[in-house]
């Protein structure tokens, strides 16, 4: 694959992420207090804490990738968050059978998320990024 490609799809992997992050960290931030509710819903400690680091994850984390600056890491510590905040608010087993199979979905959908992000984070930016001009 030439380099123009990989660069083309390395730019479009990242853009693609940050519109799944930085709209839902825009929302909490918007929504501060309504995340925090939700938070404290799930039984989840400290959540006025946890809705502070989710926007901040999401929202810092989507300008890395939108730039390619510290790409690798971004990429892990959103793959982290994603799977954890998975386990916590789409526990799919812990719902009743009418609401499973949406859960589920969103559950599964955020693993291949994390997936993709863990490949991000294996190779990189791509020539098109900040991290490429450091280097």
């Amino acid at each position: 694959m030439s380099k123009s490609i990989e660069n083309t799809l390395n730019l479009a992997a990242r853009l693609l992420f940050a519109l799944l992050f930085l709209p839902a960290g825009l929302g909490k931030l918007t929504g501060f207090a309504g995340t925090v509710g939700y938070i404290a819903s799930a039984g989840l400690p400290l959540p006025t804490l946890g809705a502070a680091l989710a926007l901040t994850v999401e929202i810092v984390g989507s300008l890395a990738l939108i730039f390619g600056f510290g790409t690798r890491i971004a990429a892990l510590v959103l793959a982290a968050f994603t799977l954890v905040a998975s386990f916590f608010f789409h526990a799919y087993w812990a719902v009743p059978a009418d609401q499973a199979f949406v859960t589920q979905l969103l559950f599964f959908k955020n693993i291949a998320v994390a997936g993709g992000l863990l490949a991000l984070a294996a190779n990189g930016a791509g020539g098109w990024s900040l991290d490429a001009r450091r280097s």
